[in-house]
C-alpha cells in the first residue's frame, strides 16, 4: 500500500472528476485522480462545443486540457492506472498500486457502444456524433442519419427533425423498441424517413463523412451520422459496493452512495440529463459534499 493518505481519491478524470478536483484542491485537500485512459473522457472526441455557458466555441480537447491544466497547476496528482477494486474502508486497488483515502468520488462516466466498422474512429467528430443534443446545432438545414431503435434514437430523430432538412432513421430490426408515443410522432414528421431491417456497412468521405452504405448496398449521402445504439456506465467493479439500477447506473440522487464517504458524479449515475454542464455541476456538488464530510 502507498505511504500517503489522501483526503480524496477521484476515480475518473473526465469533466466531472476534474471539476471535483479543482474545487477540492482550492479547499486545500490532498487529491489523487485515477484515470484508466486519458484525461477529458468522452468530451475530447467533440470537435466543437457551443453549448457551454460563457464559451462561444471550443473543441472538447481544448476544454478538457484547460481543465486539466487548472487542476495540475494547483498541485493535483493524476495517475494513469486502472482501478480494479474499491472497498467500504476507502481502500482503492489499481493494476499497479493500492491507495488509502478518507473519501472517494466515483466519476467513471460512460462508454459509448460503437458500430465497430471501418473508419468509425476516424470520422468521430468529423461527421459522426454520439450526442444529438450536443451536436445537432451543426446540422441545421442539412441531411443526417441516426442508427438505433430505442428511445434515445427515436428522441434524437425528433430533435434533429426540427433542425435538419432530412433525417434517416435506420434500425437493424423490423420494429422499433422505443416507446409507442415516439414512434407515432415520428410517423407525423415528413422529413423523417425510417429504414428498417438495415445496418451500416461502410462510411466514406474525404476529411469529413459524407456517405454511408447499408447492407442492402443502398448508399445515402449525408452530412452527419448520429450513433444511438446504447451506452454502458463504467460501474461494474462497484456493483458489490454501491446500489446500481437495472441499467448499471449508480443510484444516488443526492450524489451520496449508500456507503458513507463515497460519492458519485457525472454520467455514470442515474439521472435524467447527461450533458457537459450537468457533469461539471455534479463535480462541483460532489466536491462540496466531500468537504462537508471531511469536516
Amino acid at each position: 500500500m502507498g505511504d500517503a493518505m489522501y483526503d480524496v481519491i477521484i476515480i475518473g478524470a473526465g469533466p466531472a472528476g476534474l471539476t471535483s478536483a479543482l474545487y477540492l484542491l482550492r479547499a486545500n485537500k490532498k487529491v489523487l485522480l485515477l484515470e484508466a485512459k486519458a484525461y477529458g473522457g468522452q468530451i475530447i472526441n467533440s470537435a466543437h462545443i457551443e453549448n457551454y455557458p460563457g464559451i462561444e466555441n471550443i473543441s472538447g480537447f481544448d476544454l478538457a486540457t484547460n481543465l486539466y491544466q487548472q487542476v495540475t497547476r494547483l498541485g493535483g496528482q493524476i495517475k494513469y492506472e486502472l482501478v480494479t477494486k474499491v472497498d467500504k474502508d476507502k481502500v482503492v486497488t489499481t493494476n499497479k498500486n493500492t491507495y488509502q483515502s478518507k473519501a472517494i468520488i466515483i466519476a467513471t462516466g460512460l462508454e459509448k457502444r460503437l458500430l465497430n466498422i471501418p473508419n468509425e474512429k476516424e470520422y468521430t467528430g468529423k461527421g459522426i456524433s454520439y450526442c444529438a443534443t450536443c451536436d445537432g446545432h451543426f446540422y441545421k438545414g442539412k441531411v443526417v442519419a441516426i442508427i438505433g431503435g430505442g428511445n434515445t434514437a427515436l428522441e434524437d430523430a425528433l430533435y434533429l427533425s426540427d433542425l435538419a432538412k432530412k433525417v434517416y432513421l435506420i434500425h437493424r430490426n423490423s420494429t422499433f423498441k422505443g416507446e409507442l408515443k415516439y414512434q407515432e410522432e415520428i410517423k407525423k414528421r415528413k422529413n423523417i424517413e425510417t429504414i428498417l431491417n438495415a445496418t451500416i456497412t461502410s462510411l466514406d468521405g474525404q476529411e469529413y463523412l459524407n456517405k454511408i452504405t447499408l447492407d442492402n448496398d443502398k448508399g445515402l449521402d449525408v452530412d452527419g451520422l448520429f450513433i444511438a445504439i446504447g451506452q454502458k456506465p463504467q460501474n461494474e467493479i462497484f456493483k458489490d459496493l454501491v446500489s446500481l439500477n437495472d441499467d448499471g447506473y449508480i443510484i444516488a440522487d443526492d450524489l451520496k452512495t449508500k456507503v458513507a464517504g463515497i460519492f458519485v458524479a457525472g454520467d455514470n449515475r442515474a439521472k435524467e440529463v447527461r450533458q457537459l454542464t450537468t457533469a461539471t455541476s455534479d463535480g462541483t456538488i460532489a466536491a462540496h459534499l466531500v468537504i462537508k464530510y471531511l469536516q
